[in-house]
C-alpha cells in the first residue's frame, strides 16, 4: 500500500495540493485524472520521492518495492536493452554484477566463496535465473524483437526506447507501479498486451493517461486532481464521468429544493413578525432559516475548446483515386503497389505499427513526397487540411499565434482569427505570446485552429492525440464525428478510432494494405486479421530461413 497523509506541494505561493489524503492499496489499478497542468505528474513524482512534499508525508508499506516509468529516454544509452530491463530490480542486477565481479577473479579466496554462496542464494529466492526469460518475455509482448534484446540503448530508435522502459518498469513484479502516460508511442498492438499485463496484474498500479479506452479497460479506481483535492471513485473513467455528472445533478437538485424551502421561510417570516400571534412561528422559522446552507457546486477546472470542421463546399463524389502506389524510404519499401479509391463519405482509420508507412503515404498525398511508383489524384471539388506528425518547422519562427494563425486565415481580420483561437482556449494575452514557446499541447490546438479556419473538405491527420489532454481529446474526437467531409487519420485512441471511424486500412511490414469497410472493434475482432498475421509471420520467418 502507499498513501499520501496531508500532502501539501506549493510551487512558489501557489499550492498545486493542499491537504491530500488518499490510500491506494494492493490489487486495485488507479487512473489518475485531471485537466493539463493539475499536477498529475507532479503527484506521481511525490509519490515516488521525487519531489519533496512541502508539508505531508508519503508511506509505503515496509519491504514493498516501487517501480517508475522513466521519463529520460537517454538515461540508459551505455547499457544493452537485456540489463536496461532487469535494472527494473535494482537489488537483482546488483546481485547479479557482484557475482559476475567475484566469478572473475583470478585470485577467487574463501571470502568470495562464502559471499557468493550468500548471493546465490538470495538470486535464486528471486528468480534470478528466470530473469533474462522474463525480461524477453515481456520485450516480446511489446513488440521489441529477439535481434535488438543485447543490442544498446543508444541504438534503438525512439519508440523503442520507450517499450523498453515500459518493460524496465513492469519487470521483476513490483509491489506498486506508477506509469505517467505509458502508451505514448506504442502502437495499437503493444497497447492491448499492456491492457492485459494490467488487468492480469495482482499489485498497485497507479497510472496517467490520456487514453480513454485504456483507463476503461484498466483501472477498477479513479482518483480525479481537481482544484488541489483528490477525489476516489470506485470503477472505471467512464463510471467516474456519470458519477460526478450524476453528483453535479443531484447537488444542484437538492440546493434547488433549498431554495424553494428558504424563500418559502422568508415569504413566512417576512408577512407575520410583525403579528404578535403569530411572532413565534415567525422567530421559529428564522432558526429554521438559518440552518440551512446550500451546497457549495464548484465549477471543474477542466476547459473544453470546440472544435468544428466546417467545409467551405460541399466535397462531392469524386474524393481520392491511388493506383499502384510504391515508396522506399532508406532501403525499405513501405509502400507497395497500394491502390484504394476513398469514397465521399469516408473517415479512414490507418492502423497497425507501421508509423513510417502511414506518414509516407500521408505526406505523398499532400504533395510533400513523390512516390517511386504509380499516382494519385484528388477530386476537382476538394480541398486538403493536414495535421503533419512532425511540425516542429511550424512553430520556428517569432511570430505571435495571432499574427501566425492569421497568415493561414483567408479573412485577415484580427476579431475573426481571435474567434477561432477562443475556441481553442487561447484568450486574451494569449494572441501574442511567441509560437515557439508553446507546450506541445498548445502547439496541436494551433494546428486545430489552422485547419479549422482552412474550411477544407479533406482532412489528413497524423497521430493528432499526442500532446492533447482528455478534454482535447473529446473536443476533437466530436469534431471528426460531426464533421461532414473526409477525414484519413491515424490515431492510437482507440475509442477515438472506433467511435470516428467508419472504415479502417492497414499497410502490412511488407508495405501492402488491408483495407475494409469495417468498425475498429469489428477488425481487431474479425479472422482476416488473425491470419494476416499468421501468414506474415510465416513468411518473415521462411524468408529469414
Amino acid at each position: 500500500m502507499i498513501s499520501a497523509n496531508n500532502v501539501t506541494y506549493r510551487v512558489g505561493k501557489k499550492a498545486l495540493f493542499e491537504d491530500v489524503n488518499i490510500k491506494f492499496t494492493e490489487g486495485n489499478c488507479y487512473g489518475l485524472i485531471g485537466a493539463n497542468g493539475a499536477g498529475k505528474s507532479t503527484f506521481l513524482k511525490i509519490l515516488s520521492g521525487d519531489l519533496e512534499t512541502t508539508k505531508g508525508d508519503i508511506s509505503i508499506t515496509p519491504g514493498q518495492r516501487l517501480s517508475v516509468l522513466e521519463q529520460d529516454h537517454f538515461k540508459y544509452d551505455d547499457y544493452t536493452v537485456m540489463d536496461t530491463v532487469i535494472m527494473g530490480n535494482e537489488r537483482l542486477y546488483r546481485i547479479m554484477k557482484e557475482k559476475d565481479a567475484i566469478y572473475a577473479k583470478e585470485d577467487f579466496s574463501d571470502e568470495d566463496g562464502i559471499r557468493a554462496s550468500e548471493l546465490e542464494a538470495e538470486f535464486a529466492e528471486m528468480d534470478g535465473w528466470e530473469a533474462e526469460s522474463n525480461a524477453a518475455t515481456l520485450l516480446n509482448g511489446l513488440g521489441i524483437e529477439t535481434e535488438f534484446h543485447f543490442s544498446l540503448m543508444r541504438d534503438l530508435d525512439g519508440n523503442r526506447k520507450v517499450k523498453v522502459l515500459l518493460a524496465r518498469a513492469l519487470f521483476g513484479n513490483p509491489d506498486i507501479l506508477l506509469l505517467d502516460e505509458p502508451t505514448n508511442h506504442l502502437d495499437l498492438d503493444a497497447i492491448s498486451w499492456l491492457e492485459d499485463f494490467l488487468i492480469d496484474f495482482d499489485n498497485t498500479v497507479i497510472v496517467v493517461s490520456h487514453d480513454r479506452y485504456f483507463l476503461n479497460r484498466v483501472c477498477t479506481h479513479t482518483a480525479d486532481i481537481d482544484y488541489g483535492k483528490i477525489q476516489l471513485y470506485a470503477g472505471n473513467y467512464d463510471f467516474w464521468y456519470e458519477s460526478s455528472q450524476l453528483l453535479v445533478k443531484q447537488m444542484k437538485e437538492a440546493n434547488k429544493k433549498k431554495e424553494e424551502k428558504i424563500k418559502e421561510l422568508q415569504e413566512f417570516i417576512s408577512r407575520f413578525s410583525a403579528n404578535a400571534s403569530k411572532s413565534k412561528q415567525a422567530t421559529s422559522r428564522k432558526r429554521a432559516l438559518e440552518k440551512i446552507e446550500l451546497d457549495e457546486i464548484r465549477p471543474s477546472s477542466r476547459k473544453y475548446p470546440y472544435i468544428d470542421f466546417r467545409p467551405d463546399r460541399e466535397i462531392g463524389n469524386e474524393i481520392l483515386t491511388v493506383e499502384h502506389l510504391s515508396k522506399t524510404v532508406n532501403g525499405e519499401k513501405v509502400l507497395d503497389d497500394l491502390s484504394f479509391v476513398v469514397g465521399h463519405d469516408d473517415k479512414i482509420a490507418f492502423v497497425g505499427g507501421q508509423e513510417l508507412a502511414k506518414t509516407t503515404l500521408f505526406r505523398i498525398l499532400m504533395g510533400e513526397l513523390e512516390p517511386d511508383e504509380g499516382n494519385f489524384k484528388w477530386g476537382v471539388t476538394t480541398s486538403q487540411a493536414y495535421f503533419p506528425r512532425d511540425y516542429s518547422a511550424e512553430f520556428d519562427n517569432d511570430l505571435t499565434i495571432t499574427d501566425w494563425l492569421t497568415g493561414y486565415s483567408p479573412v485577415k481580420d484580427v476579431t475573426y482569427v481571435r474567434g477561432f483561437l477562443g475556441r481553442m482556449l487561447f484568450a486574451g494575452e494569449d494572441g501574442v505570446k511567441k509560437v515557439k514557446v508553446l507546450s506541445g499541447g498548445e502547439k496541436v490546438r494551433c494546428l486545430l485552429s489552422k485547419m479549422m479556419i482552412s474550411g477544407a473538405n479533406c482532412l489528413i491527420l497524423d497521430e493528432p492525440t499526442n500532446h492533447l489532454d482528455m478534454e482535447a481529446i473529446t473536443a476533437l474526437n466530436n469534431g471528426l464525428i460531426r464533421f461532414p467531409g473526409v477525414a484519413l487519420f491515424s490515431c492510437h485512441d482507440h475509442q477515438f478510432v472506433q467511435t470516428t471511424a467508419n472504415r479502417i486500412m492497414e499497410i502490412l511490414p511488407d508495405g501492402k494494405l488491408i483495407d475494409k469497410i469495417t468498425t475498429y472493434d469489428e477488425y481487431l475482432a474479425s479472422d482476416e486479421m488473425a491470419r494476416k498475421r499468421t501468414v506474415f509471420t510465416a513468411n518473415r520467418e521462411e524468408d529469414e530461413n
